[in-house]
């Protein structure tokens, strides 16, 4: 295994819930029904977790927000659903192995992604 792309993000935590409040719709374009059911700080976090992922994927203008989508296992960790534009672009580059670390504190939402072969 080798490591083909790497993304970081961090997201202001006020900043983030300004901008969901000044723009109507702007959580629907961004966020799954499940995920948008969340809480700010989670949302936020969800959020660094899809501009990580398209940074570590080399950051192409096609890619559809809904198309990576943030799960939780029973354990807590996270990962991706990838699929649509997403799926194929990791596919592209050949990524097999998907890693993801989020967290929230102190204002601020952060999360870093892994991609590996």
């Amino acid at each position: 295994m080798a490591v083909i792309g790497v993304g970081i993000d961090v997201v202001d935590l006020e900043r983030f819930a300004e901008s969901l409040t000044r723009t109507p719709g702007l959580a629907e374009r961004l966020f799954t029904p499940a995920e948008g059911s969340l809480g700010m700080a989670s949302l936020a976090a969800r959020f660094a977790a899809k501009e990580a992922l398209a940074k570590a994927l080399g950051a192409p203008g096609n890619l559809a927000w809904h198309d990576a989508e943030v799960v939780s296992e029973d354990s807590g960790r996270p990962l991706f659903l990838m699929r649509g534009t997403v799926a194929a672009r990791a596919t592209e580059l050949g990524a097999v192995h998907v890693h993801l670390s989020l967290s929230h504190d102190a204002g601020i939402a952060s999360a870093v992604v892994v991609l590996e072969s």
